[in-house]
C-alpha cells in the first residue's frame, strides 16, 4: 500500500516538475519573442505613431512610391525619422541616409570580421601551440578589452590617435603627416580599429576552444606522409576549425553591426545604423524604426539560413565523398 502511494506521489511530482519546466520555457519564449512580434506588426500599421490601435495594413514604412524624388530632395534624408517636411511618409528604402547607414554598418562589420578571423586564428595558434616567457601576462592583456566599457575604449582610442598625430606633427610637420592624421581622426578606419580591438578577443576565444580539442597527431601523420608544417595545417587543421570560423564570424559580424558605445566616439561623417538611430530618436520616432528592425531581422534569418544550408551541404558532400 505504501509503495503504491509512493509511486503515485513520484508520478505526481514528475508531472508537476514537467509542468513547471513547460511554463518556464513558455514564459521565456514569450519574453524573448513578444517584443519582436509586436515590432513586426507595428511596422505594417497605417499610423504615424508606432503604437496600437491598429489602423490598417500598409507597406509605406518600407517603401512609399508616393514619396518620390521631391520628398527626398526636400528632406535630404534628414528631419524627423520616417517623415518629410510636408508630413509625407518616407519608407526605409526611400530614406537615403538610412540606406547609407546600413551600407556603412555592413562595410565596417565585414572589415572587422575579416580582421578578427585572421588575427584570432593566428593568436589561437600562438597561445595553444606555443609556450614562451610571460605568455600568461600577454593572454591577460589580450582579454582585457572584454572588461573595458565600450565608452572608455572609444575615448581611449580617440585620445591615443590624437596623441600620435601631435607627436608626428612635432617631428615631421603638419603637411607631411596629413594622410596619417586623416586615418587617425574620427572616421571608418579608426572605427574598424576600435571595434576590432575587442571583437578579435572573442574570435580568438571561439577558435581557441575548437583548436584545443584538435588531435595534433593528425598533423603529425600528414607530415609523416610528406607534407610540411604549413601544408599540414592548411589541409588538416584549418578544415577542422571551419565550424569555429563560422561561429566566430557570425558573432563578430553581429557585434560589429550593432556596436554603439565604441563607435559613438570614433565615427566621422558617415554614421553607422546605431549612431543614426541615436541621433534621430532624440527628436521623434515613427514606425520606420519598426520597419528597419523587420528588415534587419529578415536579413539575420536569411543569413543564418544560408550558413546552416552551406553547413549541411558541406556535410553531405563530405559524407558522400
Amino acid at each position: 500500500m505504501l509503495s503504491r502511494r509512493g509511486a503515485q506521489r513520484s508520478r505526481l511530482g514528475r508531472k508537476l516538475l514537467w509542468l513547471i519546466y513547460t511554463l518556464y520555457v513558455l514564459a521565456f519564449l514569450l519574453y524573448l519573442y513578444t517584443p519582436l512580434a509586436l515590432t513586426s506588426i507595428l511596422a505594417f500599421n497605417d499610423r504615424d505613431i508606432p503604437s496600437f490601435p491598429w489602423y490598417g495594413f500598409t507597406t509605406d514604412w518600407f517603401y512609399n512610391p508616393d514619396f518620390g524624388q521631391a520628398g527626398l530632395e526636400e528632406t535630404g534624408g534628414a528631419g524627423n525619422i520616417g517623415t518629410g517636411a510636408t508630413g509625407g511618409r518616407m519608407g526605409v528604402f526611400n530614406d537615403v541616409k538610412m540606406m547609407n547607414a546600413i551600407k556603412t554598418s555592413f562595410i565596417v562589420a565585414v572589415a572587422v570580421t575579416t580582421l578578427s578571423l585572421l588575427v584570432g586564428t593566428t593568436t589561437a595558434f600562438l597561445f595553444e601551440r606555443q609556450r614562451f616567457f610571460a605568455d600568461a601576462a600577454l593572454y591577460f592583456v589580450m582579454m582585457a578589452p572584454l572588461v573595458i566599457p565600450g565608452v572608455i575604449l572609444g575615448v581611449s582610442i580617440l585620445s591615443f590617435g590624437n596623441s600620435i598625430i601631435l607627436w608626428l606633427r612635432g617631428i615631421f610637420g603638419r603637411e607631411a603627416i596629413r594622410p596619417i592624421a586623416t586615418l587617425l581622426r574620427p572616421g571608418l578606419f579608426i572605427v574598424v580599429l576600435g571595434q576590432f580591438s575587442w571583437i578579435a578577443t572573442l574570435a580568438t576565444m571561439v577558435i581557441s576552444a575548437r583548436l584545443r580539442r584538435f588531435p595534433i597527431v593528425q598533423e603529425e601523420a600528414a607530415m609523416d606522409l610528406g607534407a610540411n608544417r604549413f601544408q599540414a595545417i592548411m589541409n588538416v587543421t584549418i578544415p577542422y576549425l571551419t565550424p569555429a570560423f563560422v561561429s566566430a564570424g557570425i558573432v563578430s559580424f553581429l557585434l560589429s553591426f550593432e556596436n554603439f558605445g565604441t563607435t559613438l566616439f570614433l565615427i566621422g561623417n558617415d554614421p553607422t545604423l546605431p549612431i543614426l538611430f541615436f541621433s534621430r530618436l532624440r527628436f521623434s520616432i515613427t514606425p520606420e524604426i519598426n520597419a528597419v528592425s523587420v528588415v534587419l531581422m529578415a536579413g539575420t534569418v536569411l543569413f543564418g539560413g544560408i550558413v546552416m544550408g552551406l553547413g549541411q551541404l558541406r556535410g553531405h558532400m563530405s559524407s558522400g565523398g
